[in-house]
């Protein structure tokens, strides 16, 4: 499902603030796991996480996702591709506060040809599963922290991706609304969707529905736990 070759990242490459973010990291996630990369600020995590969304390009290598070689595609079809087939959770939720929830969850499929009724059918439907359904034309910014990361995992399953890729997720939670948040994570893994999620915290890589640890270190893959 994904694949990355020998994946660099450099920031501001060839100037005096270059940053080697990622530097050589090969590794490989198979359909229906959850993968953790895990590793402290400044690891690179997010970076590789970016990468394998198909947020940024790699400097060097290759990154390939459910079976097409993301690193080449020109920047058109990477935001299409990206858009049809991987959710993204972020750490900020990235949601805009004076909308509605349903506005909200629907708004990555405003450029697509899907039909408004179609779109709004899907949101609610999804929000229901996530026991949303009655905050739906409340706005973002009346929520709590745990309603908008509802909210926000709405949001990224409404186009239906096989991939779902969360940054720190758990980092703004509370034990009991992380725990929360893991068990929408379980039921997603049944569905057969594949999930890497970029995490220092230990109640999300110790979790049972972790299948791949990858242990990043200043940019580099140090290790790998396989359960």
């Amino acid at each position: 499902m994904i694949r990355c070759e020998h994946v660099t990242k450099v920031f501001n490459k060839g100037r005096a603030n270059e940053v080697v973010a990622v530097r050589d990291v090969s590794l490989e996630i198979a359909e229906g796991k959850v993968a953790v990369l895990r590793g402290p600020s400044g690891s690179g995590k997010t970076t590789l996480l970016s990468l394998i969304a198909c947020v940024a390009r790699p400097t060097s290598g290759r990154v390939f996702v459910s079976g097409k070689e993301v690193s080449k595609l020109p920047e058109n079809f990477l935001t299409s591709f990206r858009r049809e087939h991987v959710g993204i959770i972020f750490q900020q939720f990235n949601l805009i506060p004076e909308l509605s929830v349903l506005d909200n969850v629907t708004l990555p499929l405003v450029p697509t040809p899907i039909p408004p009724r179609e779109s709004r059918k899907r949101a609610l439907e999804l929000l229901r599963r996530l026991g949303m359904e009655k905050r739906s034309s409340f706005k973002v910014r009346e929520l709590s922290g745990g309603e908008q990361q509802r909210v926000a995992i709405a949001r990224a399953m409404i186009a239906n991706p096989r991939i779902i890729v969360a940054d720190e997720p758990t980092a703004h939670l509370d034990t009991k609304l992380a725990e929360e948040f893991l068990d929408i994570m379980r039921s997603l893994k049944q569905e057969g969707r594949t999930i890497v999620i970029a995490t220092h915290d230990p109640l999300v890589y110790e979790h049972e529905i972790v299948d791949v640890i990858f242990d990043m270190r200043d940019g580099m893959l140090v290790g790998v736990e396989r359960r």
